[in-house]
């Protein structure tokens, strides 16, 4: 799946990026029936649900035309969330500061699983405060299977602060700021 990823993500970015959205994650699930899961965001962090419904408009007829996918799927698309993984180099810096989980996929000092803060960037390399270790840790992205922010008062509290900003915002533009998830069946 990770080759079909790749294509996928090259095919998706431009549009994403070009419908004014980063590009987050592609993962593709499923058996029979696969499903397209694409996470994106706005380069504010919001992401509404009519923003999700563009962003799916602007992809569907790429993806009818490429038709990366064999048989029948669900195109999904999604924000990141509250407690969003962190994906790439820019998703460290961005969160430097915020408590976050991280798993590898080798052994560092014995162990794969890692609790702490997100520390940034260094020279490429995540940075990372481990809980309980006195020294930043760095970690090659490569490194890291997984990542994602916890889910914290404080998180919660930043985040509905953001929201009440982007709702007053949206208000005054007359739209709403739901997040959602738009799920289409598409043809294969």
């Amino acid at each position: 799946m990770a080759a079909l990823e790749d294509t996928l993500t090259d095919l998706i970015g431009p549009v994403a990026a070009g419908a004014g959205f980063e590009l987050i994650r592609v993962r593709v699930t499923g058996g029979n029936t696969k499903t397209l899961q694409v996470m994106a965001e706005r380069p504010d962090h919001s992401m509404t649900a009519e923003d999700c419904a563009t962003l799916s408009r602007a992809l569907s007829p790429v993806l009818e035309e490429a038709d990366p996918i064999a048989g029948h799927y669900n195109l999904e698309v999604s924000s990141p969330g509250i407690d969003r993984p962190l994906v790439r180099l820019k998703d460290f810096d961005d969160w430097r500061g915020w408590e976050a989980k991280l798993e590898l996929n080798r052994l560092v000092e014995g162990r794969k699983r890692f609790a702490g803060v997100v520390a940034g960037v260094d020279d490429g390399m995540v940075a990372f405060d481990i809980d309980g270790e006195d020294e930043t840790a760095l970690f090659p992205l490569a490194w890291i299977a997984s990542a994602k922010l916890v889910l914290t008062d404080e998180l919660i509290r930043e985040s509905l602060k953001s929201g009440a900003t982007r709702l007053e915002d949206a208000e005054n533009d007359g739209e709403g700021d739901d997040e959602m998830t738009e799920t289409l069946n598409e043809r294969g």
